[in-house]
């Protein structure tokens, strides 16, 4: 089952779907993440990533 629109989770967490994730804030930014990988920081910041679309 698909993780929804708009699922959240933060820097060092594992990517729970594959899809387009943008960091929540600003400034802001968008990235293609695969299901299994780890997200990343963000200009050296932990942040929070929302799955924007499925890839």
């Amino acid at each position: 089952m698909k993780r929804p629109i708009g699922t959240t989770a933060r820097t060092g967490e594992t990517c729970p779907e594959s899809g387009v994730w943008e960091v929540v804030g600003t400034p802001s930014t968008i990235a293609p993440i695969a299901k299994g990988n780890r997200f990343p920081p963000y200009r050296d910041k932990s942040v929070t990533w929302r799955l924007a679309r499925y890839a």
